[in-house]
């Protein structure tokens, strides 16, 4: 559990000067995440890439200017989302994380989803996902918001899938166009002084479609 004492400058501070794993070692820049806290919504995606590296921030690469198309669609532009990574420095050869570097980034992402204090969490792509939806398949699950304690979540697919395959594209489209309903049936977070782990209970799952 972590009380809150810190800004979300404090803690992106902390991941720009971390050396928790190899990952720290190879990077040119962390990238710790970016946007509003708090904010509505919070995209979680898997790690930075060569473009990410080189900028220090995320989506930012032809993965990104699809994100910002998709927030585009439903109104929205990335100024007004908060988007992080579950690892916050490039996997070598954009290879994907291993265990170890995404639990020495768990505390920096506990952290950021406390002071952002989103009414939804749009996980995108299987390493984020599998932060709550430990053993699913994305291709299952997605589109389908649940609720884990007081969080709703929604997997979705990574941009980054839908450039290499058409069929992709289609589906993560779809899932974008749902967000504004979602977020009409979801009542706003109360802001809370510490985060809870992601619960082992059945999670509920919002009866939309």
């Amino acid at each position: 559990m972590i009380t809150i004492q810190r800004s979300i400058q404090d803690v992106a501070a902390e991941v720009r000067a971390c050396q928790r794993c190899v990952l720290g070692r190879g990077r040119k820049l962390a990238v710790p995440g970016e946007g509003p806290a708090p904010a509505d919504l919070m995209f979680i995606g898997e790690g930075p890439g060569f473009h990410e590296n080189e900028q220090g921030r995320p989506f930012v690469g032809p993965a990104g200017r699809f994100l910002e198309q998709l927030l585009a669609s439903i109104g929205l532009t990335r100024a007004q989302v908060f988007i992080a990574n579950v690892v916050k420095c490039r996997p070598p050869g954009n290879r994907d994380p291993m265990p170890e570097e995404i639990a020495a980034c768990k505390d920096f992402l506990d952290e950021q989803i406390a002071l952002v204090n989103p009414r939804l969490i749009v996980t995108l792509g299987r390493f984020s996902m599998a932060r709550w939806f430990q053993g699913e398949s994305i291709s299952r699950i997605h589109g389908q918001p649940r609720k884990f304690g007081e969080q709703w979540v929604y997997p979705s697919f990574h941009p980054a899938a839908a450039l290499h395959q058409e069929k992709f594209r289609t589906l993560i489209e779809a899932d974008f166009l749902r967000i504004p309903d979602i977020l009409d049936r979801i009542e706003p977070v109360a802001v809370s002084q510490a985060l809870p782990e992601p619960v082992e209970e059945e999670p509920q799952q919002l009866a939309l479609f």
